[in-house]
Order: structure tokens, then C-alpha cells, then sequence
């Protein structure tokens, strides 16, 4: 899944406006209950994090964060940023920590909720003994998202409002992705096409990747046609990374390789060649 992370930039903005105007009084970005550092010292240790030049770096800076001001009233984003840089590591059980963290800090962190979605989808396999439990979870997250973006106030009041919508279209195209993902594991074929064909329409900025997943459903399906020609379409699509370019040609050969094969066992038996007469 492309993870679609908003916060990190909002709230470097945040700082940096109370940075400079040397002050804590409210700034031009401030709305009503919008968090803001308690002192100068605060908001010089959030902007560390943001000027931090690698996930482990970040993680240490947010976390010291948290650890000398427990009241801070970025815990929850802070602790979601530490989850988005945990889940680019790769590192499953932190991730899950540290949204779940996330959203017992702040229940109405959709960031935090595409990150445990997402890693819930992607990572429940067909075999595991809980898979029903963890693609509830992922389901429930990507479904919250969908009912509360929409609604949701600017995090940032320097955002226009173009870029606001085309932030919330990129957050409802990650949710909408995460269901996919979901339908696919649970061998829901048609499900999983509507989700991603809903996922690359309502994004600002589509993701490829998804057009290959996409593909998959068709294949799924069994739609080869379909597979074929969104499979074709990723070669088009700039920004298109090589090795998604590569899976998606990986999924066209396999639908061409699928249709022959549907093809050849619907295909008529033919007729067997009349028998000879005998010859007096």
C-alpha cells in the first residue's frame, strides 16, 4: 500500500510558526482546541523531530518528546509518527504498539487508523489462525475513516481549501485501499474491484500500485479483460516505480495465460472423424 502520511508537515508548519513568531500566544494556524507546545522549550524539541533526517532519528527525538513532556498535546500525533516510521522499517509489532498507542491517545486519529488498517491488511495471510479477528480490525479502521474525513476540520489553517480536499481524497482513496485488500484475502473478488477502482477514482493523486491490485481483483474475478487492460495502463502512469511496472506486466501475462486456458476448456470437443465403411 502506498501509506498515505498528512501529519508530519502539518505539524512542522505548526512549530515553525510558533518558532517564529518567539511566542506562544495564538498564531495565524491556531483554531479552536488546536494543539499548540506549552513553552519555547517544547516547541524547539518538536521541531528536533521534524529536522530529524531518518526514521530512527525521528523516533528517538519524538520519543524523548514524550518522555520529558507527558502532557504534551501532540502525544498522539507524535505517537503516530513513530508508528508510520516503525511500519517503513518494517517492523510489525511496533507499528501495531504504537498506533494502538495513537488511538488510545486520540480516538479520532484517522492517521493512526490507516496505519493499523494497512498493516492489518497487508499483512494477514489466508493461513493464520486469527485472520478473521485481524481483517475485522482492518475493515473497522478503514470504514471509521471513510465516516469521519469527510467532516473533519483543516489540521493546518494555512492549508487552502483545494489542498484540504485533495488531502481527504488521498485519505479516503488509502481507506478504500485497505477494504480492498481486505476483499482479496477474504477471496471476495468483486468486492475487492469495487474498493480499488474506488480508490484510484477518488484520489487526487492515484497511486500505481493500486491500479496493479486493481489487476488482481479482475484476475480474481476472473475479468482477464479487464486485468489485461488496467495491468497495460501502469506503463502509462508517471511516477510508475520499475518494479511495480514489473509486477503489473507479471499480472497481464498471467490474465493472457488465464483467458487461453478458460478459453480452450469452454471450447467445443470436436467431433469424432466418422467411422469407415468396410470394404466388401
Amino acid at each position: 500500500m502506498s501509506n498515505f502520511h498528512l501529519p508530519a508537515s502539518l505539524l512542522a508548519t505548526a512549530i515553525g510558526l510558533v518558532l517564529a513568531a518567539g511566542t506562544l500566544a495564538p498564531t495565524a494556524l491556531a483554531q479552536k482546541a488546536a494543539p499548540k507546545p506549552k513553552s519555547q522549550e517544547e516547541a524547539k524539541a518538536l521541531n528536533e523531530v521534524f529536522q530529524s533526517t531518518n526514521v530512527d532519528e525521528q523516533i528517538a527525538a519524538a520519543t524523548a518528546v514524550l518522555e520529558k513532556y507527558a502532557d504534551t498535546e501532540y502525544k498522539s500525533s507524535l505517537l503516530q509518527m513513530i508508528a508510520a516510521d516503525y511500519q517503513r522499517k518494517n517492523d510489525y509489532p511496533k507499528t501495531i504498539v504504537y498506533g494502538d498507542l495513537a488511538l488510545g491517545a486520540d480516538p479520532q486519529n484517522y492517521q493512526a487508523m490507516l496505519i493499523l488498517g494497512n498493516e492489518y491488511a497487508k499483512t494477514t495471510k489466508d493461513t493464520d489462525f486469527d485472520k478473521d479477528e485481524k481483517l475485522g480490525k482492518a475493515d473497522g479502521y478503514a470504514t471509521k475513516v471513510l465516516a469521519i474525513v469527510p467532516a473533519a476540520p483543516k489540521p493546518n489553517q494555512r492549508m487552502t481549501d483545494e489542498q484540504w480536499n485533495d488531502a481527504k481524497k488521498d485519505i479516503e482513496s488509502s481507506a478504500h485501499e485497505i477494504l480492498g485488500m481486505v476483499a482479496l484475502t477474504r477471496k471476495k473478488s468483486d468486492v475487492a474491484v469495487t474498493e480499488f477502482k474506488a480508490s484510484v477514482e477518488v484520489a487526487a493523486t492515484p497511486d500505481p500500485a493500486d491500479y496493479v491490485r486493481l489487476a488482481v481483483a479482475y484476475n480474481q474475478a476472473g475479468k482477464y479483460d479487464d486485468a489485461i487492460a488496467t495491468a497495460e495502463k501502469v506503463a502509462a502512469l508517471p511516477g510508475a516505480l520499475p518494479q511495480v511496472k514489473s509486477v503489473a506486466q507479471a499480472e497481464r501475462v498471467r490474465a493472457i495465460q488465464a483467458k487461453k486456458k478458460a478459453a480452450a476448456a469452454s471450447a467445443p470437443a470436436a467431433a469424432p472423424a466418422p467411422a469407415e465403411t468396410p470394404k466388401p
